[in-house]
């Protein structure tokens, strides 16, 4: 078994289509794709996938062997980058990535911890998503990021910085406005803007258990992907949103934001690097990042 088998495996199973898979992920030819397909099911001695009209169908076997390619091919592309970038020591970089928003109150206090242990490398700051980020450092191409404990991110070290307890936007004209906290009762009765489970993982599954605590579906009539979509369509529709407390640094001046009555639901932020990283300056600037979990936290 072959890394291009794996890589075309991994494809059609994405994919759910020989055709889509090589014309549009793979460039080959159909023919040729579905020929590598039936060459790997010969060597491991089992059907990998069911071919029907409506496309393929991975069967049991192919599942397992789906989360172990993958895996596979993470961690090779990890390793070329980690080796690309041991052969190039003089473009030395440290890229750390940011969950959107969080900058605020991180970004200052960690560049001067940079400036110390790095005064000769160039940091590069991303901001994105906490799955994209737990992705970046998966494959190698991010060294440090804040971001939540992601569950599918194959050897990245998490380290719990905070809790933050989640808060209630709504307009400044809303019925709720005039109240100091929002009650399960005032939530029940209005329409909810949240974020699907495939771009916000952590922050739905932690809407969704304090939805079955207090009893009231709390699937978000209105999804959005991110932050700023968020407070977008609570200005439009009128609708509140569940956010997580750094949401405040955030909120243009016609979006405010109150507390949940009772013991709010909670979400983590978390450190995470690659184990596969063993610098030693990146575990003292880890170090050094966890001390201002107490100035934050």
């Amino acid at each position: 078994m072959d890394l291009r088998h794996l890589r075309y495996f991994v494809a059609v199973a994405e994919e759910g289509s020989m055709t889509v898979a090589a014309e549009k992920r793979l460039h080959t030819a159909q023919p040729s794709l579905s020929r590598q397909m039936r060459d790997l099911e010969a060597e491991l001695g089992c059907e990998l996938m069911i071919r029907g009209a409506k496309g393929v169908e991975l069967t049991a076997a192919g599942r397992v062997l789906l989360d172990h390619a993958r895996v596979v091919l993470l961690q090779v592309e990890a390793a070329t980058e980690a080796t690309r970038r041991a052969a190039a020591p003089a473009k030395k970089s440290f890229v750390i990535g940011f969950l959107t928003g969080y900058e605020f109150d991180w970004l200052a206090a960690v560049m001067r911890i940079l400036r110390d242990e790095l005064p000769n490398t160039e940091v590069v700051i991303l901001s994105s998503s906490s799955p994209d980020l737990a992705d970046g450092l998966t494959r190698g191409k991010i060294d440090l990021a804040f971001l939540r404990r992601e569950r599918n991110a194959s050897g990245v070290v998490f380290t719990r910085l905070i809790d933050e307890p989640l808060i209630v936007l709504m307009t400044k004209e809303h019925r709720l406005a005039k109240r100091d906290a929002i009650t399960t009762k005032d939530i029940a009765a209005e329409q909810l803007v949240g974020v699907p489970h495939d771009k916000s993982p952590a922050l739905r599954n932690v809407t969704d258990a304090y939805g079955k605590k207090i009893g009231i579906d709390l699937t978000p009539d209105h999804l959005v992907d991110n932050l700023s979509m968020a407070i977008s369509l609570v200005a439009s529709t009128g609708g509140i949103s569940l956010m997580p407390l750094y949401a405040r640094n955030l909120l243009p001046a016609t979006i405010i934001y109150r507390t949940l009555a009772g013991v709010a639901p909670t979400i983590d932020l978390s450190l995470g690097y690659n184990e596969a990283n063993t610098s030693p300056l990146l575990k003292t600037i880890v170090s050094k990042i966890g001390d201002l979990k107490f100035a934050n936290g």
